[in-house]
């Protein structure tokens, strides 16, 4: 039983149940922390120069590097040197759709940052911080906590120069903590054989022992799939799959034909509703979502332009 729990329990932050939702996410807003303290940045060595490229290179290869050289700076929004963060840490559970929030963040920007993967069942990574949900964002020796005060305090450190308040950006990002993530748990556990699916594929990538996984997978699924049960009822959802349907229309025609809700490139409503969707793209339901809906163009758009992860080994 006590086992039982410990797995309801870490399900309950790691895939958006309702009772492990930070208290201020549902509130936050673009200029949500313009009164948080500064953490400290540092300033680069010297930038190593880049030598030219040879005069009698041939004309089209010097059209294939251009191109993807252009690709690759369009892919990426990154921040003057000089605002980087020196040392970024990220305790996180890999399918933690607040933590795949924060990581879309850092991999658009192209921020480099270290992975500490949690135990949900033991936390023993987190021991030493009071705050017992993920993710906590360390900058600098700085803890950050809630995904969106997150991103939100490390917007205005990279971008100190941009306007404190997007009413459009703002509004759709509370959309994705108080709408969209609730869609999650319902859909991936709406029948057993999806439920098994989801912790065979959440146990691989957490961080578990090998006799966890297995209590994670079995357990965990039995578990969660009587309480998206209770969770349809909350939310007052009939039919779970047009409910997600419905959500992720809800977002495409907010996009009111631009290929962002940024315009030309990713606004942070962008890389919530991104982040947020991640960890279910490749489930049963998030392939039905992309089937069913016209999410798939702009979430492929997304893909490419957040990149690979900015991730470095510890």
């Amino acid at each position: 039983m006590r086992t039982g729990r410990a797995v309801q329990s870490l399900m309950s932050r790691a895939l958006s149940l309702p009772r492990g939702l930070p208290p201020s996410v549902a509130g936050a807003s673009t200029a949500a922390l313009a009164g948080e303290r500064r953490s400290r940045w540092w300033s680069p060595p010297n930038a190593t120069t880049v030598k030219s490229v040879p005069v009698g290179i041939a004309a089209a290869g010097v059209m294939s590097f251009s191109l993807t050289f252009a690709t690759v700076a369009e892919a990426k929004e990154r921040p003057p040197m000089d605002l980087l963060p020196k040392e970024v840490v990220l305790y996180q559970y890999q399918a933690c759709p607040f933590c795949n929030k924060v990581r879309a963040f850092l991999d658009y920007h192209d921020i480099p940052y270290k992975v500490v993967e949690v135990n949900p069942l033991s936390k023993k990574e987190i021991k030493w911080s009071d705050y017992k949900k993920v993710p906590i964002l360390v900058v600098d020796g700085e803890q950050l906590v809630d995904s969106s005060e997150i991103i939100s305090m490390l917007n205005h450190k990279i971008n100190p120069d941009e306007a404190a308040t997007n009413e459009e950006e703002a509004k759709w990002r509370r959309w994705v903590d108080d709408h969209l993530v609730h869609m999650l748990s319902p859909n991936i556990y709406r029948t057993t054989a999806e439920a098994l699916e989801s912790f065979d594929y959440f146990s691989k990538i957490g961080n578990f022992s090998y006799t966890e996984k297995f209590t994670v997978k079995y357990m965990g699924a039995a578990a969660m799939y009587m309480v998206s049960k209770k969770l349809k009822k909350k939310y007052n959802i009939t039919d779970e799959r047009a409910a997600l349907y419905d959500a992720a229309n809800t977002w495409t025609e907010a996009l009111n034909g631009r290929r962002f809700l940024g315009g030309s490139k990713p606004n942070l409503a962008d890389l919530a509703v991104f982040g947020v969707l991640r960890p279910i793209r490749h489930l049963q339901a998030g392939r039905d979502m992309v089937e069913n809906t016209k999410i798939g163009e702009w979430y492929d758009r997304m893909e490419s332009a957040v990149g690979d992860a900015s991730r470095i080994n510890a």
